[in-house]
């Protein structure tokens, strides 16, 4: 099997299951208790859990878990195409796609898997992608778990075709939080974004810290590489840090939109945030032979954590 571990310890370790409808899942330990699961289908961390064995990432309690629907929540892999911009269907067909182990990946810097349980996957382009998308690629995706509980997830893309293209990514993170209402992210603030509620009109973020009281669907420009999300009831920070990732998407759907999507309880978005490491505006190109990597990490603290943490 494509994965590494550095020995910590013999407590951490790999565990392949399937689940009802015969899909592979591939289980990362850390030796103090966190955890993530990574789906086959659509090369989908579908969970991701602190030492306390606390689930971190939303999952809809009507989420569909047969292929080939994407699943709703976890962290989805929005390939070659984001949203609707464009004429794939909606965030492109990685998501919805069988991945495979990759079990010769490329080798990537030795910090990438120093202290961390790592499994790689990968996702060539099929006869079916290539009819409705005719440019033949190679998605690597690595998922590490590190032993103070931090989620990496690095993806590598290549144009393996004799021609050049161009498309969009995002990681489209569904975080759980406890109430939305109670809820904030730190460094968006003066940035620029565009509003897919107001047919992507541009305008300028006024508010010191983004907070929640309707339905928000934006992609921001030119963010930076680290941003927060407070939850003040649980007293807990999500911290993200990206590279390669110029956008950063937040939604969530709020009351009306929630009681449309028949994978989506009608309560369920006062329990969850999407904030998505992006690049959308200006789409990747890659001439043949050349690869692009994209870099996720993300990490729960305390909130003791503030905004002069964020270097």
């Amino acid at each position: 099997m494509g994965h590494s571990a550095t020995v910590w310890d013999q407590r951490s370790e790999l565990v392949c299951t399937k689940d009802s409808n015969g899909i592979d899942h591939i289980t990362l330990k850390a030796p103090r208790g966190a955890s993530a699961r990574v789906s086959l289908h659509g090369g989908q961390v579908v969970s991701w859990k602190n030492e306390r064995g606390e689930e971190l990432l939303f999952t809809s309690s009507k989420a569909i878990f047969k292929p080939p629907k994407a699943m709703r929540g976890g962290i989805p892999i929005c390939f070659p195409q984001f949203g609707n911009r464009g004429s794939l269907e909606q965030h492109g067909f990685a998501r919805n796609k069988t991945w495979s182990i990759d079990d010769d990946p490329p080798p990537l810097h030795p910090n990438d898997s120093q202290g961390k349980i790592s499994v790689d996957l990968l996702l060539k382009s099929s006869e079916d992608d290539l009819k409705c998308w005719p440019h033949c690629f190679e998605l690597r995706l690595r998922v590490s778990l590190a032993i103070d509980g931090d989620l990496t997830i690095i993806t590598r893309i290549r144009n393996v075709d004799a021609k050049p293209f161009s498309f969009s990514f995002a990681y489209h993170t569904y975080l759980s939080v406890s109430d939305i209402s109670e809820v904030r992210i730190e460094g968006l603030e003066t940035l620029d974004y565009l509003d897919n509620l107001c047919q992507r009109q541009r305008f300028t973020e006024q508010g010191d810290a983004i907070t929640f009281e309707s339905e928000v669907d934006r992609v921001y420009l030119g963010s930076p590489n680290v941003i927060a999300i407070l939850d003040h009831e649980k007293k807990q920070t999500f911290v993200i840090r990206k590279e390669g990732l110029p956008d950063v998407v937040v939604w969530n759907p709020w009351e009306k939109k929630s009681k449309t999507m028949v994978d989506f309880g009608d309560e369920e978005y006062k329990q969850m945030l999407c904030v998505d490491g992006a690049a959308i505006e200006k789409p990747i190109t890659l001439k043949p032979g050349e690869e692009w990597t994209g870099r996720l990490e993300l990490s729960s603290v305390p909130s003791t954590y503030c905004s002069e943490d964020r270097d």
